[in-house]
């Protein structure tokens, strides 16, 4: 059976997303592995958590992509950047001085929804290509505005000499910790850029658990493979379902099961009490342990909606 699961590497700054996921597929090539990939970047300047799908476990990704994150950044005042980071060359600056009770009193105004204006070094697509090769080519374009969600944003450390101060955020997907940084410095009445980040939690993932590239790679075989997470980790926020064999290896025939023919809807807790029509679940049965999910309508119709592919009949 082939290898698949969930790295959690904590990436070293100064290496973009790209070249962590290069490097963590190397590493398990010699087991078999030959595809990989990240659920979300981080900017090269960024450190933290990054988890890496390993094999079949890049099918289920999205779902990492669309999850809440937790950082911890630090946020320097007085100078505005072109990137809205250090990496940028400074634009504006100011002599204007902030205090702890200041900033306590404008972080209060960016928690819950919000409306922020991505930067344009980004990777968001415009007219197909990456905002950043417009900014790298003097284009200006614009960027258009978005709604998302702080659902907490705690000053941790402040250093008024410096005018530098940390905060630790709980955001939802699609959130520029970089935007967020240079709209607190504006709030505030001065400049601002971001210093430092690093992400700390991804959906169920936290940084506790996850290891350095470089322990990554310096360790062996089996070693990794231990470390490697379970591909259903990715998807532990569904409800799951049990089958039978017999309806397991109709599901990863492509069949649809109708479980109240067999009388399994007995075992589905809240099926029908979903408003939603379809309900998603982890499929597992005994022969296979965990199949992929399934879509369960409420008519007892189950159909599968992401298979693994590593399972033989």
């Amino acid at each position: 059976m082939a290898l698949h699961g969930v790295a959690l590497v904590d990436k070293p700054a100064g290496m973009s997303s790209f070249s962590v996921v290069s490097r963590i597929r190397r590493a398990f090539r010699s087991v078999g592995v030959t595809k990989a990939g990240h659920t979300g970047t981080l900017d090269p300047l960024a450190t933290g958590l990054l988890p890496i799908c390993v094999g079949e476990a890049t099918k289920f990704a999205q779902r990492l992509l669309d999850s809440d994150k937790g950082y911890t950044a630090t946020i320097k005042l007085g100078a505005a950047t072109t990137t809205g980071d250090t990496e940028g060359e400074v634009t504006d600056q100011s002599e204007v001085k902030v205090d702890r009770a200041a900033i306590e009193a404008v972080l209060a105004q960016f928690r819950g929804p919000i409306s922020q204006t991505p930067p344009i070094y980004s990777a968001l697509k415009i007219a197909g290509k990456p905002a950043y090769e417009y900014a790298r080519a003097g284009k200006p374009v614009a960027m258009a505005a978005r709604s998302v969600v702080i659902h907490s944003l705690d000053l941790t450390a402040f250093d008024a000499e410096a005018q530098t101060f940390d905060i630790d955020v709980r955001c939802s997907k699609g959130t520029y910790i970089r935007s967020l940084a240079v709209d607190i410095a504006v709030a505030l009445g001065t400049f601002g850029h971001l210093a430092a980040l690093r992400r700390t939690r991804t959906g169920g993932f936290d940084l506790a658990s996850a290891q350095p590239l470089d322990t990554w790679m310096d360790a062996s075989d089996e070693q990794r493979c231990a470390w490697l997470l379970p591909t259903d980790s990715l998807v532990a926020d569904l409800p799951m379902l049990k089958l039978t064999d017999s309806d397991g290896g109709a599901i990863r025939q492509g069949k649809i099961v109708s479980l109240r023919a067999t009388g399994a809807m007995s075992r589905v807790d809240g099926a029908s009490a979903e408003p939603d029509p379809v309900k998603l679940f982890r499929l597992y049965d005994d022969a296979h342990g965990f199949l992929g999910l399934g879509a369960l309508t409420d008519d007892g119709l189950l159909r599968a909606e992401r298979l693994l592919s590593t399972h033989g009949d």
